[in-house]
């Protein structure tokens, strides 16, 4: 199987063309939808969810050409797709989306100032003033796979350490074509895609609002009521700033593009429809759904068993009459090929058991390890052979907590020892 240099997430129906952007910037605000409540629906009980199946048809398609193919195009590729009136060009690529989630932590009280983003080109620049608005959104997102990539490997050897200060706030692990690579891209890209299709349903954007293109017929004994979450138009915007450098006819960037787009089709994948039942005493006499988003932490989860069992490639280079292109075909051909829901990757990563500048890993010296697990959390394999340090803590906790009538809980302190295991 070969991964397209040069391919997204088609759609199968566009609404007209909408006016240039110049044009949007002078338009009057647009209101939310009648039924988009100013805040999401309150949470529902597992029970009251309906989980739907895929409802979002995908194809790969050639965008220089408009055919499927997976041709290259020297040019950057320009996607068209219309949301909500609003027209999308290739924008920001992932690292600079990356610096940007880390220079922007006061999301909402500082405002975004293109200029002052290093290393955007013409084009991301002007896309960064244009839709301005979404711009914190973005940055969010990128914060939000960051904190799940800690939180899923933060037992392993490799923990998503991040640089402060640093352009490359990873260093130089995404320099190499690693599963770790393929696992950051994924859940940055899912991550932006989830957060701006939140800020939409939250309805802190003009740009953007309520799903109403995929609600059909209502079910028995429900009807359709609150905001849908537009996941595509979420989606749509992710893969503008995700892939935008990504343009090149070699095989790093067909992996980048490939499990960015991993990433994002893992959101459209667990779309599905939440409930919430009104009437007396929770007698459910009339019930209203709507489609929305998993909980982050599900997509990161599926992701991290995607990184488990990503797909080794080889690189092939083909001569074509614009010169040398490089594709990617998985290495063992008697294993199930990777779908676009799979990572792929072509390069062995480190061990991360001592530092390395030149890796970028820190070694594991000094990481609290688990002495009574087998995995690769536990002392054995975490501190690389070498063995672990154990001193023991005390710690503050409250205990013996007492419920009162009515209506408080009144908890005593206690000093508890803990054995706490460190790798040499």
């Amino acid at each position: 199987m070969e991964i397209p240099l040069t391919s997204a997430i088609g759609q199968e129906e566009f609404l007209p063309p909408p006016p240039p952007p110049s044009a949007m910037a002078n338009a009057e605000t647009v209101s939310a939808p009648e039924d988009c409540p100013e805040s999401p629906p309150d949470a529902i009980t597992p029970d009251a969810a309906i989980v739907s199946e895929r409802r979002y048809p995908v194809r790969v398609i050639d965008l220089s050409t408009e055919k499927a193919s997976g041709n290259f195009h020297d040019s950057m590729s320009i996607y068209y797709t219309w949301k909500r009136n609003l027209k999308v060009r290739a924008a920001v690529s992932l690292f600079l989306s990356l610096a940007l989630g880390q220079q922007y932590s006061s999301l909402g009280s500082q405002p975004i100032l293109c200029g002052s983003i290093p290393g955007l080109v013409p084009k991301q620049l002007r896309f960064c003033r244009n839709y301005m608005e979404i711009m914190p959104s973005v940055a969010e997102g990128v914060k939000l796979g960051i904190q799940e990539c800690q939180h899923q490997f933060r037992g392993r050897r490799w923990n998503c350490t991040t640089i402060q200060g640093n352009l490359a706030i990873f260093g130089p692990v995404l320099d190499k074509a690693t599963r770790e690579s393929a696992f950051v891209h994924a859940i940055a890209s899912a991550g932006v895609a989830f957060a701006v299709t939140r800020s939409c349903a939250e309805g802190t954007s003009t740009m953007c609002g309520c799903d109403s293109h995929h609600k059909g017929p209502p079910g028995e004994g429900w009807k359709w009521g609150g905001c849908s979450e537009d996941a595509e138009f979420g989606v749509l915007v992710s893969r503008e700033f995700a892939d935008a450098r990504e343009n090149r006819p070699d095989a790093r960037s067909a992996m980048n593009r490939h499990n960015n787009e991993a990433g994002r089709t893992t959101i459209l994948a667990h779309m599905h429809l939440k409930c919430k039942c009104h009437g007396l005493s929770g007698s459910c006499e009339v019930k209203t759904c709507w489609w929305a988003q998993p909980d982050f932490r599900i997509l990161g989860d599926f992701l991290k068993d995607k990184y488990d069992s990503a797909s080794e490639m080889v690189v092939e280079k083909h001569r074509e009459s614009r010169g040398w292109v490089e594709t990617l075909r998985a290495k063992y051909t008697f294993f199930k090929h990777p779908t676009e829901r799979d990572l792929v990757y072509y390069e062995s990563s480190p061990n991360f058991c001592e530092p390395n500048p030149e890796t970028g890993s820190f070694g594991t010296r000094d990481r609290v390890c688990n002495v009574s697990s087998h995995g690769i959390e536990g002392c054995d394999l975490l501190c690389c052979g070498r063995g672990h340090n154990t001193r023991t803590e005390k710690r503050k906790e409250k205990c013996h907590c007492i419920f009162h009538w009515c209506c408080y809980v009144s908890c005593q302190e206690c000093v508890r020892v803990y054995d706490v295991h460190t790798c040499k």
